[in-house]
């Protein structure tokens, strides 16, 4: 990768054990021009010979600073005498004189080597960059270590860095095997049964996942340019969530000591002997302190997995994204795309495995306890896990919201500076913002979507659990098991049959392919699959004597769920895909100004609200009738059956979300080969790959406002359920034409509003803070868009997240007291007025409002911001006068515009139209007079 103004200068070599001094770290090129190559680079004093890389290869020096080499050839050579002691301590590094070694092994050049020589010296990992000693020569202090997680840049060992996967697995595959024994021991056998396939199901998936881990890091890291760059991204990514982690468990913390407070000071409703069931939540004999504990235990098990999820997220993408960029520096579009694609699918098949072992524990170990205890029964365990539901849903608002902010801030800033005011491209080395950028693609699209998707699957398993049990008591069916367990049951065949559609989804080698088309295959692998699997496990765990012929209103319901999933991620790529008119439309609108652009890119939002909603409504609609017919007598039969339709649409969802996850590997990718000043022809692999993640990504939105709206009307039918258990009576009625009702659904639709401005404002206010920075370092050092200076790409870095962390709170808290605040209100006001149950009716009017607006809402947000995305990138390829026309400026403007809706506000109301159901389970017993 030569050209006029710069030369390949071979290599300085040095014995083991010593370095040449005067070399460039990461540098393999002589600039004859100071802005030949403006890339980053590190001067170092010493260079790679290394005390356990063997006789290694010295880099050759520069004279510019930013030339950068993706070819470095870093501690590579023979193996050496020495043992290297590898080390991941950022103050610790450097300590260790001839032995300090960041690589396993013989010292390849991808992996760093053993050791990178003689003086290494003190202080690896200061404040100040990469050292002040480094060989007794110094290094230039580095951008990079200026982050707000820690004191300096590291290495990080391939070996050590890499184990937590396997380790993590290993302990959810003996947690599994205790739950077996502990379900063996104490429950019947057909709730052993049920919990033998779900745990299988999930030993399953996790082995799968060990599999596809270790081939993502068994390939080649690419080249030391690539290295440092996503070296950077990973430190900034598991730093954040360190930091975001510790606020979050604090809150956590108090909600649950609110909780047991609440609950154990709480009494128990009065009950009228000649109404209550005698298998009612209300004359289970468990202590009102023993209830509080469990509820609380549940909320931290639940909000634990939730964190966990989003960890898990980031930890797969910050080690994916450096094997496709290095895949696609060796113009293999076929492992780039397998390996994009797979890391998505590791975290999608370990986020639904957590939710489904954590599920199946807690429900064995509360049914073993208080059947020795209390007398439990089978009906009345998912009452105990509402906790775990709202846990999970607590969690993923604050990573959403906090994660959204992040990313979208960072973008706004880095677009509007470096594109419209600098014309420069995206992902720009010289671009400060763009390291914080590509770190909120991982903190956002990884970790925040991966605790929604844990939330979404556990509240409506959980709401389904409810209902199935309270339909099989009212109906008198012989055996309640099934229809408890046939939700869980499910989501582990979902782990199944994805797991067979990620493994068939093969992709050309011609970088001209369409990925997409690879995907598409791979999906229509998965869909009959799931098809076929549902209709089966419906017959055996549905079917019924008493009503022979529910299982096939079931049956039908999940087709209709599965329809409704492809019709809404149909709906969703028609209004977001510029090969479809109303994407065009805006990018047409484009060429008459910004205005016009917004004006667009709004009236495409709010159409494109019409189709789905009608999907929606005919699939709730369907599946409640079906389920109403299926001949089972009770009053739950068709909301049931709109449950099962929701776990139709969800029985694919692994893959689904393997597909999302993929666009923040190739974002990634792409930003890293862009840093790397890689030739464009592996640029183009990275941003073939990145379209179809912006493609993916829209739709699997478009997919979880279907999964919501469902989800919705199961879990409200649950909390209406579970204030009769606890009464002992059914609790059937919600009265809409009593003014207290009405003013509880408008304070729902108020709550969606205000959350949405306060989302969108944070990320306004984080991203004028970015751009201030930006402008404020391009016009104090003019070296850095000359490529004669690096960035301060730290000092966008900590504004981006100390801001998030701060902004998340107000929304979050706002969002989740309203429905306290609203219950405790009108069960004040009810107190005094005399009417016993106002306060249950309230809520649930607040509840299916402000789902109903949400849901809306945030189908515009996404689909706006979606089609204002793409209609920019359509630009980008040619239409309109292509990049750096008035149109491309004025479509910046509108991807600007629609960067909060899309990524913060429009994600954020997933989480919020589930997490005020759960939080309404859980509030449900505290509500009772």
């Amino acid at each position: 990768m030569t050209s006029a103004a710069s030369r390949r200068v071979p290599a300085a070599s040095g014995p083991p054990g010593s370095g040449a001094s005067g070399a460039t770290l990461f540098d393999g090129y002589e600039a004859d021009s100071p802005a030949a190559s403006p890339r980053l680079g590190m001067t170092t004093g010493s260079s790679g010979g290394g005390g356990g890389g063997g006789s290694g290869h010295a880099m050759a020096p520069s004279h510019s600073p930013h030339a950068f080499a993706p070819d470095a050839d870093i501690g590579h050579g023979f193996p050496s005498q020495h043992s290297a002691q590898p080390s991941n301590s950022l103050a610790d590094l450097g300590l260790g004189g001839d032995d300090v070694g960041v690589g396993a092994g013989a010292g390849a050049g991808d992996d760093y080597g053993n050791g990178y020589g003689n003086g290494y010296g003190g202080g690896y990992g200061k404040a100040n960059g990469y050292g002040e000693d480094y060989g007794g020569h110094g290094m230039a202090p580095s951008p990079l270590a200026h982050s707000a997680f820690s004191g300096g840049r590291r290495l990080r060992s391939a070996a050590g860095d890499d184990a937590f996967m396997p380790l993590a697995v290993r302990i959810g595959l003996g947690v599994a095997a205790a739950v077996e024994v502990l379900a063996l021991l104490g429950c019947p056998w057909d709730v052993f049964f049920y919990v033998t396939v779900a745990l299988a199901a999930t030993a399953g998936g996790l082995l799968f996942v060990l599999l596809l881990t270790r081939d993502i890091l068994s390939k080649s890291r690419g080249s030391a340019a690539m290295q440092v760059i996503a070296d950077a991204i990973q430190e900034g990514a598991e730093g954040f969530l360190t930091t975001q982690y510790r606020a979050i468990a604090k809150m956590a913390v108090v909600t649950a000591v609110v909780l047991v407070a609440i609950y154990a000071l709480r009494s128990k409703p009065v009950l009228d002997p000649r109404e209550a069931r005698p298998t009612s939540m209300a004359s289970l004999e468990v202590s009102t302190a023993g209830l509080a504990f469990v509820t609380a235990f549940s909320f931290v098990v639940g909000a634990a997995c939730s964190a966990l999820a989003g960890y898990i997220g980031v930890w797969v993408s910050v080690r994916a994204n450096l094997r496709v960029a290095s895949a696609a520096g060796d113009m293999d579009f076929s492992s780039a795309l397998l390996l994009s694609f797979r890391g998505g699918a590791v975290s999608a098949m370990l986020s639904a495995a957590l939710c489904v072992l954590g599920l199946t524990t807690l429900f064995v170990a509360y049914f073993v306890f208080f059947g020795m205890t209390a007398g439990i029964n089978v009906a009345q365990v998912p009452f105990l896990l509402v906790g775990y539901g709202f846990g999970a849903s607590f969690v993923a608002l604050f990573m959403q919201l906090g994660g959204g902010i992040y990313t979208k801030a960072a973008d706004v800033g880095a677009d509007l500076v470096g594109k419209v005011e600098s014309g420069i491209p995206e992902d720009d080395p010289r671009n400060p913002a763009v390291i914080a950028d590509l770190v909120g693609d991982n903190v956002g699209d990884c970790a925040g979507a991966m605790a929604d998707v844990f939330e979404s699957i556990a509240a409506e398993v959980i709401g389904t659990m409810l209902l199935g049990g309270v339909l099989a008591d009212d109906g008198g069916l012989a055996d309640s098991a099934p229809f408890i367990f046939f939700a869980l049951v499910i989501h582990a065949f979902d782990m199944v049959v994805s797991g067979v559609g990620v493994y068939m989804v093969r992709a050309s080698r011609d970088a001209n392919a369409s990925p997409l088309a690879a995907l598409k295959r791979g999906y229509m692998i998965t869909t009959p699959l799931a098809l076929v699997g549902y209709v089966l496990v419906t017959r055996l765990m549905l079917y019924t004597p008493q009503a022979p012929s529910a299982w096939m209103h079931f049956a039908g319901c999940g087709v209709i769920g599965i329809a409704m999933a492809n019709a809404l991620i149909l709906t969703t790529q028609y209004y977001t895909d510029y090969g479809y008119g109303p994407v065009r439309s805006i990018a047409a609108a484009s060429t008459t100004g910004h205005g016009t652009n917004v004006i667009a890119g709004i009236a495409v939002g709010f159409e494109s609200t019409g189709l789905p909603t009608v999907v929606i409504s005919l699939s709730l609609l369907t599946c409640y009738v079906l389920g109403h017919t299926s001949g089972i007598d009770s009053r739950n039969a068709g909301l049931f059956g709109t449950a099962c339709g929701t776990m139709g649409m969800l029985c694919t969802a692994v893959y689904v979300l393997a597909m999302n996850n993929m666009g923040a590997i190739s974002d990634n990718a792409g930003g890293i080969v862009e840093m790397s000043n890689a030739p464009a022809e592996i640029r183009a692999i990275t941003d073939s790959l990145d379209a179809v993640g912006n493609v993916t990504k829209a739709a699997t939105k478009g997919y979880a406002v279907g999964g919501s709206a469902l989800a919705t009307f199961v879990l409200f039918r649950a909390f209406l359920d579970e204030v009769g258990e606890y009464r002992g009576v059914p609790f059937e009625t919600v009265n809409i034409a009593s003014v207290e009702v009405l003013v509880g659904g408008l304070l729902g639709i108020m709550t969606v509003f205000v959350f949405s401005a306060w989302a969108i404002k944070a990320v306004g206010d984080t991203a004028q803070e970015v751009i201030i920075e930006v402008r404020r370092q391009f016009k104090a050092d003019p070296g850095i868009m000359a490529g004669t200076s690096k960035p301060d790409y730290g000092g966008c870095v900590a504004i981006v997240t100390q801001a998030a962390l701060v902004s998340m709170r107000k929304p979050a808290l706002f969002a989740l007291g309203m429905p306290v605040a609203v219950a405790l209100f009108f069960r004040t006001f009810a107190a005094i007025t005399g009417f016993p149950n106002l306060a249950a009716e309230v809520l649930a009017s607040f509840l299916v409002f402000s789902a109903l607006a949400g849901l809306l809402t945030a189908t515009f947000f996404d689909n706006a911001g979606g089609a204002w995305d793409n209609a920019k990138k359509w630009i980008e390829a040619g239409a309109h006068g292509g990049s750096g026309s008035d149109a491309h400026a004025a479509a910046v403007t509108g991807d600007t515009v629609g960067d909060p809706f899309k990524d913060t506000a429009g994600p954020a109301l997933h989480v919020i139209i589930t997490t005020t159901s759960t939080l309404a389970l859980v509030l449900g017993p505290l509500i009772l007079q």
